[in-house]
């Protein structure tokens, strides 16, 4: 599992659902968390924030820059290429997750999730990681 302090960027352009995703992440035990309001947003946030983020948690249907967008902007960037990163869709969103796969995301949750669901996501990224 991620360490406790790794600093979580959740991003949805729905406050609800960020804040329902980051009571989850609480619950998981984290502690660090920043939220986003859309994938330009985001990207600011990843590249100015201190301490670094270290986990992405991104809706993909949003405006300015969807979650995809938002994964292949950060990971053309050397600075950030290797930032884990988890895309939320829809189940009638699946094609996305197929194609955000293909891009080579980290991995993927399909909404509504809880957070066993979420926690299963974690472990399994972080074994893709090495960790």
């Amino acid at each position: 599992m991620f360490n406790p302090k790794t600093r979580i960027l959740i991003v949805d352009d729905m406050q609800t659902i960020r804040k329902q995703v980051a009571k989850l992440c609480n619950e998981l035990g984290f502690t660090e968390i920043v939220e986003g309001a859309d994938g330009i947003n985001a990207l600011q946030l990843i590249q100015h924030e201190k301490p670094p983020i270290g986990l992405v948690i991104s809706d993909y249907d949003m405006p300015n820059a969807n979650g995809l967008d938002l994964f292949k902007r950060i990971h053309s960037d050397t600075r950030f290429n290797k930032l884990p990163f988890i895309l939320m869709a829809l189940e009638a969103e699946q094609n996305v997750v197929v194609d955000a796969l293909k891009a080579g995301i980290g991995g993927y949750l399909l909404k509504p999730f809880n957070k066993d669901d979420l926690q299963k996501k974690l472990e399994e990224l972080q074994k893709k990681m090495g960790g």
